[in-house]
């Protein structure tokens, strides 16, 4: 059971938690309602009963002592007498006349207020505070201090919360890496995670097997800054999302003032931070039961570089510093392991032991943290080689961006590349302050920037959840048009956006959620862990309709069709059921086929509320046959509509076909080669493809080590110069941004065009296989992965760009929608005629019989001629 004294400076908490307990048990939390029950009677109390706090009567009225002047004996008294006494005011105060009544006059000394200086008896938390210092004076204490350069703290902290504004949210601050770093080095010098206590008298050394660290908030309350110290238990065994998330909670339930005793009892060290409020050192003191308290100090420059421009500093290397002190019990530790302590501290704000890479490892940043190096002197010479080192970086980019992309939403590993590497360059992090000429950036003649700009513009165009190949094109034209398209200012979407791509993620999820919970057992080919095509696919209708395109021909797999015509096409709900229960009107039309290799054709509405026909052609389970059979339908409807079809005569391709594939048959079958080499040729080109991979990273069931040489899937397609867009499938913004890109892309150079789409296949290859049985290791990571909607639903909420209650409420009609169509449905009374829906495809108007196409005898007489006689 805890008393009030395993609290330490947090007892004062403790009383006035107890007091509200004890006028109203109702008015505290259960959790300290059941503590304080626990206590015994003798213990209900951490003040001594003879020295409690004061109380007044509300009836007794303060009286002011009495003030008598006397002078002291011995001592004379200097008396001045006014030589002319005024008996009447200036006529004009504050004039030549007179002094003003304002104006002090300088040969008076004010006089003493009669009061004296006010006198308050504390109470509560100040009262605790003070009895706390008393307490810590019977600590024998001793203190090392060291100063640290904080440059490498910097740099690192601003490139992970660039990653998190673009990502989840939340931003990371100096306190979480500091923290951070306290547990490791305690890791490393476990003696500092000891404490002193005596037992009979005697005394004992505490060796504590958790570092439970202390947090020092600070909080308001009543106008009054009041120290919170709870703590995190364990640090020992957390990584840094891990730490991260536990210091957050604390700090909310603190400002929430929803701690319980729970999160005090049993803190074994502590830190605090008044370098926030500007101290450049402190000591703090050292509550009983605790051996160590690490105070940070202010992170700036020296004195003596105040007065120094930024320009300067920047030149000469010179790094912002901060003051770590190590206040310790000296009765259990020494002076040379508090010293050892601070310099492990020193060795992982540098970087030693990988301690960044653990911090970008638990946050999944796709890059390598920046490394501590010293600065690489600076001359004339050396100064211009630089400026080709730093156009070298940005090509590097460009060129190899993508391997160290983050685009796997099951395995997360850190990816690099010596080419990406400031030290293959001949740079370092002090270099990321210097302006350089870059010339041609962005598309666009810059001029100067800082190492630090070029840098995070290159992550997030090339290195971010989406990586692109492109400088394999030779077409210098096509190279700059990304350039300029990728590297530009990154905009966030608007409110609206972000909730119409959550819809249709949450369309998609639930279709398949229902189809899966309705008829168990039934073949379908799900999605789930795709849903994210849908968003692709939407995004690039959406984007046609808005473009006056006529036509959008979608040639596909068997996977992922039935969500596709439901939420693309527009297939009604009603018709799904209805094959699902065999109940179709024309069954006769299904004979000898399956509902999930048929087609349909329907209607897209675009956000603006433009429409274009949507098709997907029909196609059995034999992957990649549609390819050319798609590309036929759509240069037949092209040659088509440009004839009959008089809006549509001024764009040479008003028809645009989508093919998606799978990773393995796009890697494996050669009719995918086949179709690419033909999409340049006159006959055949449709101005332009986009091809949609969606890489679930097996084939089925055979992994990507085992299926293919290539590095990715989609190297094939840069035989005919087509840019590769590679993308996390767990990122609906990237996926909706490749799509853009895509679409963009087509319409301006009428070329093919690629999206790997990364993700993952929830279920086996049908939903009577257990996938667990071949891939054993990639579906032990599977089951522990959320939907990509909750992921996307989390990332909005912590960015602030929608609430929660948003996020459930769509769910929650989509799927009160989605039940009500099926009871409908279900319901035997309405005519199977009322669920009918076209499945013939729409084709053009066909030329009619105006047009003569017979031919004469005589042309057949030639051209029988011509064959039978010999050249």
């Amino acid at each position: 059971m805890s008393t009030f004294d395993d609290f330490g400076a947090n007892d004062w908490l403790i009383e006035e938690m107890r007091e509200r307990y004890q006028n109203d048990p109702s008015s505290v939390d259960p959790k300290w309602a059941r503590f304080f029950s626990r206590q015994p009677d003798n213990a209900d109390s951490a003040v001594d009963p003879g020295v409690g706090p004061a109380t007044v009567r509300p009836d007794a009225t303060t009286q002011k002592p009495e003030t008598t002047t006397r002078p002291v004996s011995g001592v004379p008294v200097a008396k001045v007498e006014a030589k002319d006494e005024r008996t009447e005011s200036p006529s004009q105060p504050g004039t030549v006349s007179g002094l003003g009544p304002e104006v002090p006059n300088p040969f008076l000394r004010p006089q003493l207020s009669a009061d004296g200086p006010q006198r308050t008896v504390l109470r509560g938390a100040r009262m605790r505070t003070a009895r706390n210092m008393d307490l810590s004076r019977s600590v024998p204490t001793a203190t090392s201090v060291r100063t640290v350069p904080m440059k490498l703290v910097l740099e690192n902290r601003a490139t992970i919360n660039n990653f998190l504004r673009r990502s989840r949210g939340g931003k990371v601050s100096f306190t979480h890496i500091i923290g951070f770093a306290m547990v490791q080095a305690i890791k490393t010098v476990p003696a500092m995670n000891c404490s002193y206590d005596e037992e009979d008298g005697k005394p004992v050394l505490v060796e504590h097997g958790d570092i439970n660290l202390g947090i020092a908030i600070d909080v308001t309350k009543d106008n009054q800054r009041q120290l919170l110290v709870p703590n995190i238990r364990a640090c020992e065994d957390l990584n840094f999302a891990q730490f991260y998330a536990a210091y957050e909670t604390l700090v909310h339930k603190a400002r929430e003032a929803k701690l319980t005793p729970d999160d005090f009892v049993g803190t074994t060290v502590s830190l605090t931070n008044p370098g926030g409020l500007g101290t450049n050192m402190s000591v703090p003191r050292l509550m009983p039961g605790q051996g160590l308290i690490l105070g940070v100090g202010s992170i700036d420059y020296t004195a003596d570089f105040e007065g120094t421009s930024q320009v300067n500093l920047t030149q000469l290397g010179v790094s912002k510093v901060t003051t770590l002190t190590s206040t310790y019990d000296h009765r259990v530790i020494q002076g040379a392991q508090s010293g050892e302590f601070l310099r492990e501290m020193h060795r992982l704000l540098l970087g030693a032991d990988g301690f960044y890479e653990q911090i970008f490892e638990a946050l999944r940043i796709p890059y390598p943290p920046l490394k501590w190096a010293p600065d690489i002197p600076v001359n004339r010479s050396y100064h211009v080689s630089k400026q080709a080192r730093v156009v070298s970086l940005i090509n590097a980019y460009r060129t190899f961006g993508h391997l160290q992309a983050d685009v796997d939403p099951l395995e997360y590993t850190m990816r690099t590349h010596p080419e990406l590497e400031l030290e293959t360059h001949g740079l370092t992090l002090w270099d990321l302050d210097r302006e350089f000429p870059v010339g041609r950036f962005a598309g666009e003649e810059l001029g100067f920037l800082t190492l630090r700009q070029i840098l995070d513009t290159l992550r997030d165009s090339y290195a971010h959840t989406m990586g692109i190949e492109y400088m394999h094109i030779q077409d210098p034209e096509q190279r700059s048009w990304f350039q300029q398209r990728l590297e530009s200012e990154h905009h966030p979407r608007p409110r609206t956006e972000h909730l119409r791509i959550l819809d249709q993620l949450s369309e998609a999820e639930v279709f398949e959620t229902f189809l899966q919970t309705k008829y168990v057992g039934q073949t379908r080919f799900s999605l789930e862990g795709a849903e994210s095509m849908i968003i692709v696919l939407a995004e690039i209708c959406s984007r046609a309709a808005d473009d006056d395109i006529a036509e959008v021909c979608i040639g596909m797999p068997h996977r992922g069709r039935l969500n596709v015509l439901t939420n693309i096409v527009g297939k009604a709900y009603s018709q799904i059921f209805r094959e699902f229960d065999n109940r179709a009107a024309n069954d006769e039309v299904l004979s000898g086929d399956v509902k999930y290799h048929l087609g349909a054709d329907g209607e897209f509405t675009s956000a603006s509320g433009r429409t274009v026909r949507t098709s997907v052609a029909a196609n059995p389970s034999h992957l990649e046959a549609v390819d050319p059979v798609l590309e036929g339908i759509a240069r037949a409807k092209n040659d088509r509509f440009a004839v009959t079809d008089q809006s549509l005569q001024q764009s040479p391709h008003p028809v645009l076909p989508v093919l998606a594939h799978g990773d393995a048959s796009f890697a494996g079958q050669g009719v995918v080669y086949e179709t690419l080499q033909m999409s340049q040729l006159r006959p055949y080109r449709n101005g332009g493809t986009i091809h949609l991979v969606v890489n679930n990273q097996v084939g089925f069931t055979t992994g990507p080590a085992d299926s293919r040489s290539s590095v990715y899937c989609t190297d094939v397609a840069k035989t005919v110069q087509a840019p590769i867009i590679h993308v996390n499938g767990d990122d609906p913004d990237a996926c909706a941004l490749s799509a853009q890109i895509a679409f963009e892309y087509r319409q301006r150079f009428g070329k093919d065009v690629v999206i790997d789409m990364l993700c993952y296949r929830r279920r086996g290859h049908n939903e009577g296989d257990e996938p667990s049985f071949t891939q054993p290791l990639t579906y032990s990571l599977i089951e522990k992965k959320r939907p990509v909607r909750k992921l996307y639903t989390e990332q909005l909420i912590g960015r602030g760009d929608i609430s929660l209650a948003d996020a459930e409420q769509a769910v929650n009609k989509f799927r009160d929608r989605l039940e009500e169509v099926f009871t409908t449905v279900r319901d035997p009374e309405i005519p199977a005629d009322d669920m009918d829906y076209q499945l013939t495809p729409i084709y053009p108007v066909k030329r009619g019989l105006k047009i003569g196409t017979a031919a004469t005898p005589g042309q057949i007489a030639a051209v029988a001629s011509v064959y039978s006689n010999l050249p």
